[in-house]
Parts: structure tokens; sequence; C-alpha cells
């Protein structure tokens, strides 16, 4: 069975909205794919341990998607794993955006508490894929009206992807729900 690998972005979780409308789409048209959406950790160290253990288990073939900061552990994924990816309004440098949010924080969706830390801005830069080879398999969708991003870092890191840029919008990206379909025509699953 295909799988589909999903990641949520920084305080979501598999319950964002993005996630809900991709789960609503394979169980109405696609049950033959697997969701696999997970919490994922607050920290990256061990947000990235919890998606690579995902990715080491998955036993057919797979692809994956994120929102946000889930589009930057998608890229990683695309690297490491040879799979195509979909980013949307992807965070190309958390450890630079994520420095303006340091202290406590609070999950507004599992209301899980935690410190966010220069430690974790450090983790995040190295875990950036500095100079991707994957582009050619990952599908960058971004909203030029993003208000937590600079769409035009992603417009720049992700050049020689395949691109589809719209005016408007913003960082929750409206009209994810007709991108479903194409989302899982690209992933080939």
């Amino acid at each position: 069975m295909a799988t589909l690998l999903y990641l949520h972005g920084f305080n979501s979780s598999p319950n964002s909205i993005k996630a809900r409308l991709m789960r609503e789409h394979l169980a109405r048209h696609r049950p033959d794919i697997e969701l696999v959406c997970p919490q994922l950790a607050a920290t990256p160290a061990a947000a990235w341990s919890q998606i690579a253990a995902i990715c080491d288990g998955l036993d057919g073939p797979f692809g994956v998607a994120g929102s946000s900061l889930g589009g930057f552990w998608a890229t990683r994924v695309a690297q490491l794993y040879g799979v195509r990816a979909v980013v949307v309004n992807p965070a190309v440098n958390p450890h630079v955006l994520l420095a303006d949010w340091l202290g406590e924080q609070e999950n507004p969706y599992t209301g899980e508490r935690y410190t966010l830390t220069g430690q974790h801005m450090a983790e995040l830069a190295e875990l950036r894929v500095n100079e991707p080879s994957c582009l050619d398999r990952i599908w960058l969708l971004q909203q030029q009206g993003d208000e937590v991003l600079d769409y035009r870092e992603a417009l720049d890191y992700y050049r020689f992807a395949r691109v589809c840029i719209q005016k408007g919008g913003d960082h929750s990206f409206i009209g994810f729900e007709h991108y479903c379909a194409q989302i899982i025509r690209f992933l080939q699953l």
C-alpha cells in the first residue's frame, strides 16, 4: 500500500485544516493510500528523529507533503529518502524565522507547553538542506499573501523545483482543498 506522509507546521497538529482536508480527500477518493500524519515533537532534533523513524519503517512507496515547518521537514525527507515532496508555504530558514519566538510556547492544538531555545535554532540550522539535489522531485505551492513567511525566500530556494505561485492568499494556503488530487498525482501515489 502506498503511503502519504503529511507533516504539519510549527505549533500545529494532525488536526490542522490542511491535514484534515487531505485525510477527507483520501477517504473519499483514494482509500488505497494510507495517510500517516504524526503529532510531531515540539523540538527540532526530536521531531526529525521521529520523522526519520517513520520513514525508515515504511515498506511500500511513499511521498511526503508538508506545510510551513512541515515543508522544511518534507524537503529533508525528499533529499535523504529520494521520494517526491510537496511543500506548502514552506519555512526555508526556520532557524532565523523562529528566533523571534524564543521562550515559553503552547501548542494551541494540543496544549503542550515547552520552551523554545537558542539550542533549538542551532538544531534547525544543522538540519537544513543547504544545497538540495532533490528539487526535481519537489512541488512548491506558495501564496504571495503569506503573512508569516516571505514568499520570495521560497521562490529563491526552490527555483529549480516545480512551482505554483499565487497572488493573495495567506499562510494557511487558501483553497488548499482544490490541490489534494493534484498533490497525490505529483507524488505518484
